[in-house]
């Protein structure tokens, strides 16, 4: 198989800072060692996310010069109004600044203190949403997506039994709704399987629950669905996101992902009762229901993009690329969730850095130990992000500890690449002089934001 080349070429560049180590410790100190407050202009390769860091192609720039700037029934509403219902078949769209601005309006309505959210894994900002509204978020995630170093297809399936047993035990009438996202972020960037959507669709629908998508890497998903499930090789793309998206009663979208776009998101359900709710939050806290918190150009650059991610080309090159740095990883022995996902690599923190415990958060101290050594920013999933306390105020760790790699779409060459895998092993080599650190400030929400934190040398 010849190599798998970059499906574009590069019309215009942005230039790296590059630092040394010694400036870079400094910096890190004056960040509080908290990679999100490290100054952009201050990292060589930024793997923090990849929402929101994608590079546009020539169709979006030509796109958001045809942008409608009218503040009601701006002909760039309607085109990406269409857009999204053909690939969802859900007859309402609302647009919204960005995803957590879909999950407020979403858990605002169907949120609240005794109510239950079940997911195969929730993300950060989902979680805090339904946390605000004051019902609890519960994740039930297949036992083998728990087990980093085990090799299998979809590990970011849902337990059904586990689904089944939960509706059991606290009855449908408390569960608000199930919400599972594609990819799993928090579990790895791991694929949902077709039949797993279908079989726990089959279940809400039983019971009467509402069944939702997070759909920020829906066209990745699809992809792992073709190469890897029974019954889909060859299907177009496209095909198979109509049939994910049929199994459910609506869908959430951060468009800063598998739309290329700088910002954006929607809202796209059936129900059109429910809709009128929502549209009414939307008019408050967003905007009017043609533009909610977008400018027309935006509109059209995730219209666009939304299209352009369907192609079979880029969903090879997307998906090989993240191969590619794993199995460099895998020669040298560094433990990372396999197989790779979608949009990142995830460093196993806790194998990585044994000697670092949960309370002492390996997976910052992994992220920290990256950008010293090479100007490398990444974000921790693990005990930073999602730990909590028990009602003595002891710490209650994460399920996995994780770095992810975030890769933004169609910014970073193979050679950066190249760049990133040397530096992961070159931590690796000097990984048992990594220390742990602890909490100097924390918020009470998303903590990982703005909390501030102290080596433990």
């Amino acid at each position: 198989m010849k190599t798998i080349i970059e499906p574009f070429r590069i019309k215009s560049v942005e230039p790296i800072h590059f630092t040394t180590v010694e400036e870079r410790e400094t910096l890190l100190k004056q960040a509080s060692y908290n990679p999100f407050l490290l100054k952009a202009q201050d990292v060589i390769i930024d793997l923090l996310t990849d929402s929101g860091t994608n590079a546009m192609s020539t169709e979006q720039w030509a796109g958001i010069m045809r942008g409608d700037e009218s503040y009601a029934g701006s002909s760039s509403f309607y085109h990406f109004k269409s857009v999204i219902q053909g690939i969802t078949g859900m007859p309402v769209v609302i647009p919204t600044h960005q995803g957590r601005a879909a999950e407020k309006i979403l858990f605002t309505h169907l949120g609240g203190k005794g109510k239950y959210v079940l997911s195969n894994t929730l993300f950060d900002t989902t979680r805090a949403n339904i946390e605000y509204s004051g019902a609890e978020g519960v994740d039930l995630l297949c036992p083998e997506g728990k087990q980093p170093s085990l090799i299998a297809p979809f590990k970011g399936n849902m337990d059904t039994t586990a689904l089944e047993n939960f509706i059991g035990e606290k009855g449908a009438a408390n569960i608000s709704m199930v919400i599972i996202t594609v990819t799993n972020n928090s579990g790895g960037g791991q694929p949902v399987s077709m039949e797993n959507i279908k079989a726990v669709s089959g279940i809400c629908r039983q019971h009467g629950i509402l069944f939702f998508i997070d759909a920020c890497r829906f066209a990745e998903n699809c992809w792992f669905i073709r190469e890897r499930e029974a019954g889909y090789k060859g299907w177009p793309v496209r095909e198979i996101a109509k049939e994910l998206f049929s199994y459910a009663d609506g869908c959430t979208m951060s468009a800063k992902k598998d739309s290329f776009a700088n910002i954006g998101g929607f809202l796209a359900l059936h129900d059109e009762k429910m809709a009128e709710q929502f549209m009414t939050t939307l008019v408050i806290t967003e905007g009017f229901p043609t533009y909610g918190g977008l400018a027309g150009r935006d509109l059209e650059a995730i219209a666009i993009g939304l299209k352009e991610v369907m192609d079979e080309d880029y969903l090879l090159y997307r998906i090989r690329s993240i191969e590619y740095i794993g199995e460099q990883l895998e020669k040298e022995g560094i433990p990372f969730i396999k197989p790779t996902g979608g949009h990142a690599l995830y460093l196993d923190a806790a194998a990585f850095l044994p000697h670092i415990p949960a309370e002492q958060f390996p997976g910052l101290a992994l992220c920290a130990a990256l950008y010293v050594e090479g100007g490398i920013r990444g974000v921790e999933i693990g005990s930073v992000m999602f730990g909590k306390y028990d009602s003595e105020g002891n710490p209650i760790p994460a399920p996995m500890e994780l770095v992810r790699l975030a890769i933004p779409r169609r910014v970073y060459t193979q050679s950066h690449m190249d760049y990133v895998t040397e530096v992961i092993v070159d931590v690796f080599k000097k990984r048992h002089a990594v220390s742990g650190y602890k909490i100097a400030y924390e918020a009470p929400f998303l903590r990982h934001f703005t909390a501030r934190f102290e080596p433990l040398l």
